[in-house]
């Protein structure tokens, strides 16, 4: 696990948890209150939620936690079951650590898993023409549940990987002023505290995370790590570390892609054996 965790404390602001995830590059933050852990905010929480700018209200309340004597196949279990990426450590009440999905495929590099990755870790994917307008990909990430998407030239060849990362490094605080107006349309011309009230307005203030007028290909990452389909598993999660990524696409002998090795299914293999 990592001991030294990267937290916010509540009530705070949700544009330092953007400037963490955009300088770190890690996937989500833990959030305390009395250093005593309330909850977890994670990219997809400021890309689904994008006009919210409370922590209370971003983050996912009371989180699914971990000892620091369970074993890393129960972390694996857990993370699978439950679709999380990361899993706070906490003894005796006190966070003291946390432990991700990069943590355990590091773990499993280590190991010298044989088995083959196209033995039931690769995934079907889609991928996206590489003049996708970027926030057309956020939405696209948002309703498919993928956490990266390859990106393909017109001539249908693999340029780059776009992925929650990349959104989030080239996400924006957009802030505007909106009008709302609550007067009931009264042609009453007589000045009365009354007729004031009915043509009152109110202006606010509206803060929200955004992603750029700009084209999938200004975004990506253009220098893909690809792997072969008889590539075996601690392989592959040596290639996730060095190069840390999430995901790596697979090819075959004519170097093709024809799918997806996510770190969420490499980690599948802790739990079998």
């Amino acid at each position: 696990m990592i001991e030294d965790v990267v937290s916010v404390e509540t009530p705070g602001n949700r544009d330092d948890v953007l400037r963490i995830l955009k300088r770190t590059g890690i996937s989500g933050v833990t959030v305390t209150k009395d250093g005593e852990l309330v909850g977890i905010i994670t990219r997809k929480d400021l890309l689904r939620k994008a006009d919210e700018t409370q922590l209370s209200l971003l983050m996912t309340s009371d989180p699914y936690t971990i000892s620091p004597d369970d074993t890393i196949n129960e972390a694996a279990r857990v993370m699978v079951e439950n679709k999380f990426r990361r899993l706070p450590v906490v003894e005796k009440g006190k966070l003291v650590g946390l432990i991700s999905i990069a943590d355990l495929v590091g773990a499993i590099a280590q190991m010298k898993f044989k088995d083959e990755i196209k033995s039931g870790f690769t995934k079907p994917t889609f991928a996206l023409w590489e003049d996708t307008p970027l926030p057309l990909v956020g939405r696209i990430m948002e309703i498919s549940g993928f956490d990266a998407i390859p990106i393909l030239n017109r001539e249908s060849i693999l340029t780059g990987i776009i992925s929650e990362r990349d959104l989030i490094k080239h996400a924006m605080i957009e802030d505007s002023v909106e009008v709302s107006d609550l007067s009931n349309g009264t042609d009453d011309d007589d000045w009365t505290w009354e007729s004031i009230r009915d043509l009152h307005k109110i202006s606010f203030g509206i803060s929200k995370v955004q992603l750029p007028d700009k084209l999938v290909k200004d975004a990506m990452v253009k220098d893909v790590v690809a792997v072969p389909m008889n590539a075996d598993v601690s392989e592959c999660a040596l290639k996730m570390k060095r190069s840390r990524v999430d995901q790596l696409p697979v090819i075959n002998g004519d170097k093709k892609m024809t799918s997806m090795l996510f770190d969420r299914e490499l980690i599948k293999i802790l739990i079998e054996n």
